[in-house]
């Protein structure tokens, strides 16, 4: 169903690194929140802890935490960018949000989906190279797994918006991964592969440039996801009948 595609691949973070992540999110949740209590008008606040609930509604353990938490979040951006309609994260955030919301609906998650596109893309006219073309990345991942005949679903689209972050940020492992899939998901294996080539030319570098705890999460991600890819990449080995 719809909410199965609204995690903008953010579900798929290793076992091993769950506990430690999710801890990490409590507290940044409990500081931004305190944060936002005490500076109720100031924007940054507001996005900061949309932010932070963006991230703490990944490792909600069922659906009505995470439309609890991702509500908050909604709420704090919306009157965030009630106050600054020129914060690009705050709606970059309150349509990550609204994704986590999504998450936990079936068909009542289309009626979301204008929302998140009107918002991602005003992200983009302000700074589209926020959070590593964060809302590029976002926009062509909606469009991409929204369907086609009742929403907003373009393939052309998608791959517009994907390339577009790839070339803001190609330092960003994330951004290639997401194309890298997205070809495999279309049948193209030949841009996929290319593409796999470009994230090895930038994996020592990555490490170097996305290192520390605040990364934990995402090396174990975009590592399966690499390895996922390749797997997938690998030539196909045709059996042949035994010879008599």
């Amino acid at each position: 169903m719809l909410a199965c595609w609204m995690g903008f691949g953010l579900g798929r973070v290793a076992q091993a690194v769950e506990g430690e992540g999710s801890a990490a999110a409590l507290q940044a949740y409990r500081q931004e929140q305190a944060e936002h209590q005490k500076h109720p008008r100031d924007t940054q606040a507001a996005w900061h802890f949309g932010r932070a609930c963006f991230d703490l509604a990944d490792y909600a353990t069922n659906n009505a935490e995470r439309a609890e938490i991702a509500g908050q979040g909604i709420a704090a951006c919306r009157a965030g960018v009630a106050r600054d309609t020129n914060s690009a994260p705050g709606h970059y955030y309150l349509g990550l949000n609204l994704g986590q919301l999504a998450r936990t609906r079936d068909m009542g998650a289309l009626k979301l989906v204008d929302e998140m596109e009107r918002e991602f893309s005003r992200a983009i006219a302000l700074d589209a190279a926020f959070d590593y073309a964060g809302a590029e990345r976002a926009l062509g991942l909606l469009y991409r797994d929204a369907p086609s005949i009742i929403s907003i679903g373009s393939r052309s689209k998608a791959r517009q918006h994907l390339q577009r972050a790839l070339q803001l940020a190609p330092q960003s492992p994330e951004n290639r991964l997401n194309l890298i899939e997205t070809c495999l998901k279309w049948g193209d294996r030949k841009t996929a592969s290319l593409e796999l080539k470009g994230l090895d030319e930038i994996w020592t570098k990555a490490r170097a440039d996305f290192a520390g705890p605040d990364w934990t999460a995402s090396w174990a991600d975009w590592e399966a996801r690499r390895q996922q890819a390749r797997k997938k990449l690998e030539p196909q080995v045709q059996l042949q009948a035994p010879r008599h």
